[in-house]
């Protein structure tokens, strides 16, 4: 019963795959025959699984010109064997230049964290966003406002995730070896769109190094 019911709603996926194609070859004889060949990204897009951030649309990138990993609140922890996988899939056969961590305000996953929200098994997940929360936990008691201290959480999230790629063996070889790799974070908002430069790019260790230590002091 279960599967007769779901079948109108995909068989309007269905539809609406080949009203697409239509359009696309339209406008675009050649698009999926170009595309076969297209895999040749200079970025690795690490973002949040929230269905209101897509990579690609974001940025203007056609498909093929950007790697994407996303998961609940774009985290990057080293037991991860997915992300780090996917991370080095694009540094070694890739060779992408660039890795940016993409969060986004209002992050439902961080917001269960600071909240202790419980959610299920992904309780076990989101206690690495509560990491980031105790260890800022000064800067963000500081904050009165419930929403403003959750951007910012939001914020710490994406820096810390960047420092945490920044110190995986995948990237530190990748450096030691002269690979040109850079990490960079970034934040979007939904109610407008815009994507912000949190500004904490690196690209070789003794930035990796001054990032960490400026975080900590702060």
């Amino acid at each position: 019963m279960g599967n007769n019911n779901s079948k109108p709603d995909l068989e309007r996926l269905f539809e609406q795959n080949r009203q697409w194609i239509r359009s696309v070859t339209s406008a675009d004889p050649d698009y999926f025959s170009r595309l076969v060949d297209q895999q040749n990204p200079e970025y690795l897009w690490i973002g949040c699984s929230d269905s209101r951030v897509p990579a690609n649309q974001i940025v203007g990138l056609k498909p093929g010109e950007v790697f994407v990993h996303r998961n609940i609140a774009n985290i990057v922890v080293h037991t991860d064997f997915n992300a780090l996988s996917v991370i080095q899939f694009a540094i070694d056969r890739l060779k992408v230049k660039h890795i940016i961590v993409v969060g986004h305000y209002g992050c439902s996953g961080i917001a269960a964290a600071m909240n202790n929200t419980r959610i299920g098994i992904a309780d076990n997940w989101i206690r690495h966003i509560k990491d980031v929360h105790d260890k800022h936990y000064h800067e963000l008691c500081s904050i009165e406002e419930e929403n403003a201290r959750l951007d910012r959480l939001c914020e710490l999230n994406v820096l810390e995730q960047v420092i945490n790629i920044g110190q995986t063996n995948i990237v530190q070889d990748a450096w030691a070896n002269g690979q040109t790799i850079s990490i960079h974070g970034c934040i979007y908002r939904l109610h407008d769109g815009l994507l912000k430069d949190l500004h904490t790019s690196i690209s070789n260790p003794q930035e990796l190094h001054d990032r960490y230590r400026a975080q900590l002091a702060s």
